[in-house]
């Protein structure tokens, strides 16, 4: 590495990675091809065997009456808040300012449905009760983030999640889940996704990110709710003439990993005290919730940039490839816990995070 290696570059050149499953490249897809019959017929348009058995697999496995992928979840959950609002007649939802939908979808749920964001709460906390319980007018549905990945994937306690149910029921507003990394929030709240789904009227599952498949998404709900958004689907261009790419890599990667959530969020835990033990940094939550964490460090960018390129020189161990800006003037990156931490050698690891408190504590006795 020279000096004017970049913190990414540097990161990419490390054998070791301490956070996901690997490198998301065509062996991704490659390694779930080879362990098929290659005269397996085949989708069409939403119909047949590579599809719709993991369809009916997933509704039960979420407790509902019917599930319907979708090859991405924004796609999904526009098509979900749109069913309710037209349900309900009003174009409003409630949802978490830093939702998805609100930074990351270029205004897709007012441009294309019409809709009208509430933001519940303000940035930095979880949706409580009485965010919703204050609103002067009932939306037509109410979007839970679990976990509430822009803050780093904290959680409301789950005796809130129940008092959100009751009181969205009592009042005629649908709850809908953003449960794309819902079976990584399973082992903090020792319970099913059945049973998490069980609180909410329509629920959306991600297969690509702690699953790790190559993409796609599943919506569950009533039988009515997946007619309807099937209709949506195909109106949204989501019908692909076949899907099979996604839901036979869905498929597969969620059996290998759906019973490796409480192992990943254990060693999450594990990985944030390292961290917490060095200077200046400290992970938000301070105790992981899930999987993942957000790890913040009270640095200058060209202080720990060159700091953490030097730790992957020396140990041949990436912690991140970016580094983002807070609003309080330190810098943050995102850790999430997968299959690769599990490779990285425990010396390697003793490694970096001794060379991090050290080259933190020499920045600190500075005065940088």
């Amino acid at each position: 590495m020279t000096a004017q290696t970049t913190l990414f570059e540097a990161y990419k050149q490390t054998k070791y990675k301490h956070t996901g499953h690997g490198p998301r490249n065509v062996n991704v897809l490659k390694t779930v091809m080879d362990e098929i019959d290659g005269e397996r017929l085949s989708d069409m348009y939403g119909n047949g065997r590579t599809i719709n058995p993991f369809e009916e697999k997933m509704a039960e496995f979420l407790g509902k009456e019917a599930a319907v992928f979708f090859p991405s979840g924004t796609m999904a959950q526009q098509i979900a808040l749109r069913i309710w609002a037209d349900e309900k007649g009003t174009k409003k939802i409630g949802y978490h300012p830093l939702s998805h939908l609100e930074i990351h979808e270029e205004n897709g749920i007012r441009e294309l449905h019409g809709l009208e964001p509430v933001l519940l709460t303000d940035r930095n906390h979880v949706v409580e009760l009485e965010d919703i319980t204050k609103l002067e007018e009932n939306p037509a549905c109410i979007l839970l983030e679990l976990p509430q990945r822009e803050i780093g994937g904290q959680l409301p306690s789950y005796q809130t999640l129940e008092q959100i149910s009751a009181y969205c029921r009592e009042q005629g507003i649908k709850l809908h889940l953003d449960g794309a990394r819902l079976l990584e929030i399973l082992p903090f709240y020792q319970k099913t996704a059945a049973e998490v789904s069980a609180l909410f009227d329509s629920v959306y599952l991600s297969f690509y990110k702690g699953i790790g498949g190559i993409a796609g998404a599943i919506l569950a709900g009533d039988k009515d709710l997946i007619s309807q958004s099937k209709v949506w689907k195909r109106r949204h261009g989501g019908d692909l003439i076949s899907l099979y790419p996604y839901t036979l890599s869905a498929d597969y990667y969620f059996e290998q990993r759906k019973d490796q959530m409480a192992l990943y969020y254990e060693q999450a835990k594990t990985l944030a005290s390292f961290y917490n033990e060095c200077p200046d940094i400290l992970t938000v939550p301070r105790e992981p919730v899930s999987n993942m964490f957000h790890v913040h460090v009270n640095a200058k960018r060209d202080v720990l940039e060159p700091i953490l390129i030097d730790i992957y020189e020396e140990t041949d161990l990436g912690l991140t490839g970016f580094l983002g800006d807070t609003a309080d003037g330190t810098l943050y990156f995102e850790v999430n816990v997968g299959d690769a931490y599990a490779n990285v050698p425990q010396i390697t690891v003793e490694k970096a995070f001794q060379l991090l408190r050290e080259k933190l504590q020499k920045m600190y006795v500075k005065g940088v």
